[in-house]
């Protein structure tokens, strides 16, 4: 195939009858063995995936057999995978992490902010309590990490750090997953303090289509894969959160697609059933212009397989075509894809 370069348009926005913004950015679909079905710009270029890759780092934990030794539930190897909006629920799943592993609050390397979702951050203002490192969004992936350590005997501490061994560890399983090299030459550094290595945009596609399908894992990895995808696909709410576009789509579908956000306009997703991995990434960092992007390429590509049921159609068009209405609730214009598929 021709390769790409630049960015395509991905989105628009609209007030009225005339197009407001567009937004601009690269996208792909890749099947499980490495060839691209489809591309919107050059997708060989790196990005950072930053929080679409939690379920990769989760993998070494179910792997490991760590998450069965201390017993963690599916709502906890969800909220591994999250990037939550620090509702109560969301808190407390993180806090029996940590409880698994003999440990607490304290030993949360992630910070502290605000829960994300804004009624739970009022609420917890007028019950006169303040944020903790629970409430970041982050808590779940920082939790899981801290339970692998202690499973395997290994003192937390620091594990944010690179050179740490549970972050080596987990850090070697995301290299193998999407066959890119992680070194000091490719690091930055995520919101919540942990490593994050720009990786092709094709390479991350390809890593979630073989999370999905399995293909080209060993039977250990691939059934640690699918107990992730299966604990996603039991409790959405756990990965996001109330109005947030991960939970809505997943729990409409289930097993049947894999979808993560991530910060910057990046967002993967993955159907196993069809093999097929998916990554987005906007230039001007917008998440609006991501979702409504891989909404349509999910309907496009997902086919008879995901779309069964009107029902199912309607997740996608609705999500596909967002209304924007102002502060009376008067509707304003729509953001809708703009892909050329």
């Amino acid at each position: 195939m021709t390769v790409q370069t630049g960015s395509g348009l991905l989105a628009e926005v609209t007030r009225g009858s005339q197009v407001e913004s567009r937004h601009l950015g690269r996208a792909v679909v890749v099947d499980a063995d490495g060839a691209v079905v489809w591309s919107c710009g050059d997708v060989e270029k790196p990005v950072f995936p930053r929080s679409t890759v939690k379920s990769l780092l989760a993998i070494e934990l179910v792997e490991s057999g760590a998450a069965d030794r201390l017993g963690l539930t599916a709502e906890a190897l969800a909220l591994a995978c999250a990037s939550h909006g620090g509702e109560e629920p969301h808190a407390k799943v993180a806090a029996s992490m940590l409880a698994a592993a003999g440990r607490d609050v304290e030993a949360l390397e992630c910070g502290t902010h605000w829960p994300t979702y804004e009624p739970a951050a009022r609420a917890l203002a007028a019950a006169h309590q303040t944020a903790c490192p629970l409430h970041n969004n982050c808590s779940g992936k920082h939790a899981g990490l801290i339970c692998l350590a202690c499973d395997q005997g290994v003192d937390p501490t620091g594990y944010i750090d690179p050179s740490h061994e549970i972050q080596r560890r987990v850090t070697d399983v995301l290299a193998a997953m999407t066959g890119t090299p992680h070194t000091d030459a490719n690091r930055g550094t995520d919101g919540c303090s942990m490593p994050t290595y720009a990786v092709p945009l094709k390479a991350l596609a390809h890593g979630f289509a073989r999370f999905g399908s399995g293909v080209g894992l060993s039977a250990g990895r691939a059934g640690a894969a699918k107990r992730l995808r299966e604990a996603v696909a039991a409790n959405p709410f756990m990965v996001a959160g109330t109005g947030r576009y991960d939970t809505t789509v997943m729990n409409n579908f289930e097993t049947r697609a894999f979808i993560k956000m991530g910060a910057e306009g990046v967002m993967i997703a993955a159907l196993p059933e069809q093999g097929l991995g998916f990554a987005i990434k906007t230039d001007d960092g917008a998440n609006r212009a991501a979702e409504v992007a891989m909404s349509a390429l999910l309907h496009h590509f997902g086919g008879e397989a995901l779309c069964r049921t009107p029902q199912d159609h309607a997740v996608l068009t609705d999500t596909a075509r967002q209304t924007l209405r102002n502060w009376q609730g008067v509707t304003v214009g729509e953001i809708r894809a703009a892909l050329t598929i």
